[in-house]
């Protein structure tokens, strides 16, 4: 179990959660610690892996066949026992998800603005787009127009292809007039962003996870268990946040941007923990072939470079 006492309190909050969100804990531990290493599983393992959680062989056994219905993961039988990995539209989803998680966000910006009109696309067609373009940082400026500082078009234009609505949408970019800024669109980015109410959610998340790096500073070493635990729940929380973070170009964000402090704290925590969590996930998991491989390169340059 943890030997680090701010752990246990982030644990215990992660428990209280009514109900406990395990479907998606066991989707930040596949983007965090199984994709890097090869993105096959044991399911033997993986409950082991998510005990100290609160997620019993019951539970754990439940989640994962709702995700597999739900098309993120598919099963591979051998003998008695059952590997999982993601299917490929389940990876493309997590590559547009973790992205954002892991790449810097860009400190300079041109200017443009990418748009979005949706006024022919039905109820859930338009549900169905604003679940994935939440994640490329899209806002609704209006009941019919859809935007963003940051998204590319070719991400976009990929999007609107798998979802089948290319011929009901018009995509197009912009550049606002003058200096970027301004009351009105100081106004409509924090209306149409809830930035007021992300950037709480943020301090909170700091408050949270500042007393772990406090007390890791002030230890010679940190137990791989622990390490593992600390970094998955740190990326869970923080991964929930990002991917409600339009991450707006810093001429559009506050000079104090909650955000800021979050990401900061985020980069050293996982930096300090990766190496033992890695020895951890070494040990405890396995794949069809036996030890997981090797994380891959990609994963060494998350945040910048590990």
């Amino acid at each position: 179990m943890p030997d680090v006492s701010a752990l246990d309190r982030i644990i215990e909050q992660f428990k209280n959660q009514k109900p406990l969100r395990s479907s998606s804990l066991i989707m930040t531990v596949w983007g965090d610690s199984i994709e890097p290493h090869g993105g096959s599983v044991w399911l033997g393992s993986l409950i082991r892996l998510l005990a100290p959680y609160g997620i019993n062989e019951r539970l754990m056994r439940t989640s994962i066949f709702r995700l597999t219905q739900e098309g993120w993961l598919t099963s591979n039988r051998v003998g008695r026992r059952s590997y999982y990995s993601l299917t490929d539209s389940g990876h493309k989803k997590f590559e547009r998800a973790f992205r954002r998680v892991y790449r810097k966000p860009r400190d300079t910006w041109s200017g443009d603005w990418c748009f979005l009109l949706i006024n022919e696309l039905d109820t859930d067609d338009r549900k169905r787009l604003l679940d994935q373009l939440s994640w490329q940082g899209f806002g609704m400026l209006t009941n019919n127009l859809l935007a963003s500082p940051n998204a590319g078009m070719d991400d976009m234009a990929a999007l609107v292809q798998e979802l089948e609505i290319a011929d009901r949408v018009v995509p197009f970019v912009s550049q606002q007039y003058g200096e970027p800024g301004g009351v009105a669109l100081e106004n409509r980015l924090r209306d149409s962003w809830n930035l007021e109410q992300l950037a709480e959610q943020y301090r909170l998340f700091t408050e949270l996870f500042a007393p772990l790096e406090t007390e890791l500073d002030n230890k010679t070493r940190i137990d791989p268990q622990s390490a593992f635990l600390a970094r998955t729940l740190l990326i869970h929380e923080y991964r929930k946040l990002v991917l409600r973070d339009p991450q707006l170009p810093p001429q559009l964000l506050p000079e104090d941007w909650e955000g800021h402090a979050a990401r900061a704290l985020t980069e050293s925590l996982y930096r300090k923990i990766s190496p033992a969590a890695e020895r951890w996930i070494l040990d405890s998991m396995e794949t069809e072939q036996g030890e997981l491989p090797p994380a891959d390169v990609g994963f060494s340059k998350r945040f910048g470079g590990l």
